[in-house]
């Protein structure tokens, strides 16, 4: 049981020495995370319907 409550006194230990991010840097990196996600589902949305066209216009042949 020791360990135990050593291992969560050190967690709290470290915990307090991280460097957390302000406000302003939360939302820009907030923002350009879901930027980035948008952009890349709308790019692989784009690439799925255009190989899902090619594949119907190759089975109409």
């Amino acid at each position: 049981m020791a360990n135990i409550s050593g291992f969560f006194g050190n967690v709290v230990s470290e915990m307090r020495k991280v460097s957390w991010p302000k406000r302003k840097e939360l939302t820009r990196y907030t923002v350009i995370v879901l930027s980035t996600v948008v952009i890349m589902a709308v790019f692989f949305a784009v690439i799925d319907l255009g190989i899902s066209e090619a594949f119907r216009w190759f089975l109409k042949l």
